[in-house]
């Protein structure tokens, strides 16, 4: 169960809805500790001058401005603390828009909100008000001691409040360079167009987040899990780099690279496509080899064949001139010893 961060009223108009806000998302990313690889003890943090390399107590330590390159402005915990926009208890509406208007570059952080003091009636009712406007809520809310635009927005029973970056937090797009906007301006064509289209309606499908994970985190959580079932807790040791995968050939004419999307179709169903493909491709090639050596088989046989015959007839040879030779050394021994 989350746990609640926060309880006060949404506010709009002389209407007051008390709820409580819970953090709408939870962390699942992969964390590391940092760790003396010699004897498997955490590192800690070390506060020190840069200038100087010495370390500094934190009694020493203060916080500043920098106004300018190596100039700062030194203000007291006190001096900040008085700066911090008075804490309140409400989430103050102060107006409604329609939902597509804001941007999702604005959006920050989630957050749930639910009824709390018997106030289940007026919040279904601003929700359900909100969801039939199709209206959304620009709200004002201290969270921290530290003052957040927000979005009031209907999400099916719940309504949550999502914090808002200010507009001078979000970049200009002046500062990038990018084709400008329109067909014309930015040299694409009408044919290129409807190809890309196309793509898009044949890649479209029902947005579904349970079929999208974290494939680094679930990687790393299943060599953990490995390495804790070998008993390999706190020794360091390397693993294998993994085979970088293989880039595709650069294609510099866009409407062949859509025509050849194309063809791919959806992703899953290419994907399966592709893999029956080389299996098939891979069985022919099998199939291919196993012909070409049986067709080769007997022409490598019979030289073997020729050879050995040859072999056979040439030891056979020697060893009948071996025998004639012998024969007649000893007929001349004989007729020197009669005489």
């Amino acid at each position: 169960m989350a746990h609640m961060i926060w309880k006060g009223a949404i506010s709009f108009g002389l209407v007051h809805v008390p709820v409580q806000l819970y953090p709408a998302t939870q962390s699942e990313k992969v964390g590391f500790n940092l760790l003396d690889k010699r004897t498997i003890d955490p590192i800690g943090y070390k506060q020190f001058n840069k200038r100087t390399g010495k370390d500094v107590t934190r009694d020493n330590i203060v916080r500043g401005f920098e106004y300018e390159k190596d100039h700062y402005v030194v203000l007291s915990d006190d001096e900040i603390r008085s700066a911090n926009p008075e804490s309140t208890q409400t989430v103050d509406i102060l107006a409604f828009v329609d939902a597509p208007d804001i941007s999702f570059l604005y959006l920050d952080t989630p957050y749930f909100l639910t009824p709390d003091r018997k106030g289940e009636k007026v919040y279904a009712l601003l929700r359900e008000a909100m969801t039939a406007s199709g209206k959304i809520g620009v709200a004002s809310v201290v969270l921290h001691n530290k003052q957040h635009l927000a979005a009031l927005i209907p999400l099916g029973p719940m309504l949550a409040l999502n914090t808002l970056r200010w507009a001078d937090e979000v970049r200009n797009f002046d500062e990038f360079n990018v084709p400008p906007e329109g067909m014309k301006a930015a040299g694409v064509t009408a044919k290129e167009l409807d190809m890309a289209k196309k793509l898009i309606d044949d890649m479209s499908e029902t947005w579904d987040p349970m079929q999208y994970h974290d494939t680094f985190r679930d990687d790393i959580m299943a060599l953990v899990e490995r390495k804790i079932q070998a008993g390999k807790t706190e020794e360091v040791v390397e693993v294998e780099t993994p085979h970088e995968s293989r880039k595709s050939a650069d294609i510099l004419d866009l409407s062949d690279l859509l025509r050849r999307s194309l063809g791919r179709g959806k992703g899953k169903q290419a994907a399966t496509g592709r893999k029956r493909a080389a299996d098939e491709d891979e069985d022919q090639s099998d199939s291919e080899a196993e012909s070409d050596e049986e067709a080769a088989a007997p022409a490598r046989k019979k030289p073997r064949a020729a050879s050995t015959a040859r072999s056979r007839s040439g030891s056979g040879g020697s060893g009948g001139s071996g025998r004639a030779t012998s024969k007649t050394t000893a007929t001349s021994r004989k007729r020197r010893a009669a005489a």
